[in-house]
């Protein structure tokens, strides 16, 4: 199943494009499924079909679904007191009521990421179209599987778990109860669901497309927007340029905006695959309008992105980290080498990345950005290196 993850600045009409998108696809008879994320139902608006936690048809091979948040997070918050019920009955706790569960910060994306997991998983369809929240919120909505995984193994480290039958003994020594098995059990099912979600977005079969009108607004947005999903080696497929205005034209005034978008499109061919959705002097409503918008299914596959280790032992005694971070600025740029991982930090954006076995066993030398790449020097350290003889 391939995986179409679309987003863009507030305003780009990214929702209706991915409604257009997933129309084109099913139009060519590719079993589609579009999957919304906004509680007031735009993707409905743009399909013309209201959509909901319940799947509904949108047109012939297209399936439209809207997961409800509020109720995935009742069922989950009831589970786990049910999974706590002895330690809950000890402390005299009383137990909540679906009825009066609200959803807290935070339910909503994993609604979203639990949605995302199913969907890919189940074999129903050929072709996936999520249609993500704003960029800003879309990058660390992509980032979070990985974040929470790496929070639990700190806190909850797995081999911990091991030594179950040492708890009891452990506990008198330390004079504190020790972590009941339900948790570890919780812990190792969230990480599953977790992991499961990481690999679909990390799928080679997965990429992003991005939205933009053209403008200044537009390319900063698309400027920080290619920043993020470099740190985080996702790929992207397309840039939809969306609204562009008709060249010739017979108002006048509409000369400084076609001047400023064509500025703007020359400026992001040179870096992008791009592709203008024309303006159609109204907000597109219904499959005939999305059809009009000429939007295409999703292409070839887009190439991976690599983060290569050259050798330069014998040439500069360095192995050479190559990070490709298109856009970013030097000044924005901040590394920290904490045991095996390192914190790369390119402006509003930071990702903690294991580092390559060969790399654990060597020091930070130094690093340049040059043409949009990171090159990270890594020295051999003697204490772990292997001495040749």
């Amino acid at each position: 199943m391939r995986t179409l993850l679309i987003t863009g600045p507030g305003g780009s009409g990214r929702t209706t494009l991915a409604a257009a998108t997933a129309l084109a696809a099913a139009a060519r008879g590719t079993d589609t499924l579009v999957l919304g994320t906004d509680p007031t139902d735009t993707l409905g608006a743009a399909l013309g079909v209201p959509t909901g936690p319940t799947p509904v048809e949108a047109a012939p091979h297209l399936t439209a679904w809207r997961p409800d948040p509020a109720r995935d997070f009742r069922g989950d918050l009831t589970a786990l007191q049910d999974r706590a019920a002895s330690a809950l009955d000890l402390l005299g706790a009383a137990r909540l009521d679906p009825e009066e569960l609200t959803p807290l910060p935070g339910a909503e994306e994993l609604a979203l990421l639990r949605a995302l997991r199913d969907a890919a998983l189940s074999e129903k369809h050929g072709l996936l179209v999520v249609d993500l929240p704003p960029v800003p919120q879309a990058l660390a909505l992509l980032a979070l599987p990985g974040e929470l995984r790496r929070y639990l193994r700190r806190l909850l480290p797995p081999e911990r778990q091991a030594a179950r039958a040492l708890r009891p003994v452990l506990g008198r020594l330390a004079g504190v109860p020790m972590p009941a098995e339900w948790l570890y059990e919780t812990a190792a099912r969230w990480d599953r669901e977790l992991a499961a979600v990481e690999a679909v977005v990390a799928d080679c079969d997965t990429v992003v497309r991005l939205v933009a009108e053209p403008g200044p607004a537009g390319a900063d947005a698309l400027r920080t927007a290619g920043l993020g999903l470099a740190l985080r080696g996702l790929r992207t497929d397309l840039v939809l340029a969306n609204r562009v205005l008709p060249e010739a034209s017979a108002d006048t005034w509409l000369a400084g905006p076609v001047a400023q978008q064509r500025k703007t499109l020359d400026a992001w061919r040179e870096s992008h695959d791009v592709h203008t959705v024309a303006h159609l002097g109204r907000d597109p409503r219904g499959g005939e309008d999305l059809t009009a918008l000429a939007v295409p299914g999703p292409g070839a596959d887009a190439p991976a992105v690599q983060w290569p280790v050259t050798d330069r032992l014998r040439e500069d005694g360095v192995l050479v980290w190559h990070i490709p971070l298109p856009g970013a600025l030097r000044d924005e740029l901040d590394l920290v080498r904490r045991g095996d991982e390192l914190v790369v930090t390119a402006g509003r954006f930071r990702r903690v990345v294991p580092l390559p076995s060969a790399l654990r066993r060597c020091t930070v030398a130094g690093a340049a950005l040059r043409d949009g790449e990171l090159r990270i020097r890594f020295a051999p350290d003697p204490k772990l290196w292997p001495q040749s003889r």
